[in-house]
């Protein structure tokens, strides 16, 4: 028999940076996660140390096949649904509208939107079948990984930039859609972030060191975790549907 949990949790990009602390921060809270990245072995090595209450899904986040296996792990492994769900996996792009790489462009597009937009679709389906009866004893919630610069035009990514506006969109669509069914969707906004994601959009060192000198104490995973912890953590007749935040020197964007 799954052992009982309080939640079931499923995060894409769970292996590092804003993923892996947000799986971190609910697995002690109790809650069960199933987390999923393109790094099998890190899942492996993460099943190792954090135990029972975790279960890795290896893959693209974009692949619908991928995202099937998310949630049924969940169910097979803990005995139900997902009642959060984390839509963070994405990628990054550096530089400006005019020489953007539109090869890597459209990779992008099809991780941060086309990827995004079918787990938005696949829980809030489950989400709002679950919520008919459960609403307002039990909260549901679906935590999308937005951007400042989905909020105001970077100077240094506005490609990727675009990407996040667009996601943002579908942050709001779908708050209006299924918010007044009992499902809450939350849209987290970070400024700039100490992960792996700097080095795969192609910022160099100068930039990071920028970004530092000019914004630090930069954020880290921990910081935007503790944030979607407060999120899931209210009453379910409680949302906080948008939240920005961003190290205390960072004045734009």
């Amino acid at each position: 028999m799954p052992e009982n949990y309080p939640r079931v949790a499923a995060i894409t990009g769970a292996t590092s940076g804003i993923g892996e602390a947000t799986a971190r921060k609910f697995l002690g809270t109790g809650y069960a996660v199933v987390g999923n990245g393109r790094n099998g072995q890190k899942l492996e090595t993460m099943e190792a140390q954090l135990g029972a209450a975790f279960c890795g899904v290896a893959g693209d986040a974009a692949d619908e096949a991928v995202l099937e296996r998310l949630f049924s792990a969940a169910s097979e492994r803990f005995g139900a649904a997902p009642d959060i769900v984390v839509v963070n996996a994405g990628r990054g792009l550096g530089g400006s509208v005019k020489d953007a790489d539109l090869n890597e462009f459209q990779s992008l597009l099809r991780v941060n939107l086309s990827g995004a937009l079918a787990l938005l679709q696949k829980a809030a389906r489950q989400m709002v079948e679950r919520q008919r009866d459960g609403f307002p004893g039990r909260a549901a919630d679906i935590v999308i990984i937005g951007s400042v610069v989905g909020r105001h035009v970077s100077p240094f990514s506005a490609v990727y930039g675009a990407s996040k506006f667009a996601v943002h969109s579908l942050a709001e669509g779908l708050r209006r859609e299924i918010g007044p069914l009992g499902v809450r969707v939350s849209l987290v906004e970070p400024a700039v972030v100490l992960s792996g994601f700097q080095a795969v959009a192609g910022y160099d060192h100068a930039m990071l060191q920028h970004f530092e000198e000019k914004f630090g104490p930069l954020l880290i995973g921990e910081d935007i975790a503790n944030a979607i912890g407060y999120i899931v953590d209210q009453p379910p007749h409680v949302h906080i549907s948008d939240i920005v935040v961003r190290p205390t020197r960072q004045d734009y964007p």
